[in-house]
């Protein structure tokens, strides 16, 4: 992933959005990691291509915010994403 494939903060929409569908990959490595323990600065860089010593604010906040966005895909998003397969 390069800094020009993610937005700072992903969408909050109550709805599934296509950013959230281009990104259900990242969404779903980011979970992986957290529930894995992982230091939150190796996964910014690894997945955001972000350098957490030169840029710690920035990365902080791309890192919570779509970890939250993740998060909220696992628990509310999914349904839509998976809703015409379930039909």
């Amino acid at each position: 992933m390069t800094k020009d494939d993610f937005l700072d903060q992903p969408p909050s929409s109550a709805a599934l959005t296509a950013y959230d569908q281009a990104h259900v990959k990242l969404y779903l490595r980011l979970l992986d990691a957290d529930a894995e323990g992982a230091d939150w600065k190796e996964v910014v860089e690894i997945l955001f291509g972000l350098d957490p010593g030169a840029e710690p604010d920035r990365a902080s906040r791309v890192y919570s915010a779509h970890l939250k966005r993740a998060r909220w895909m696992s628990e509310n998003g999914f349904c839509e994403l998976l809703g015409p397969r379930l039909d």
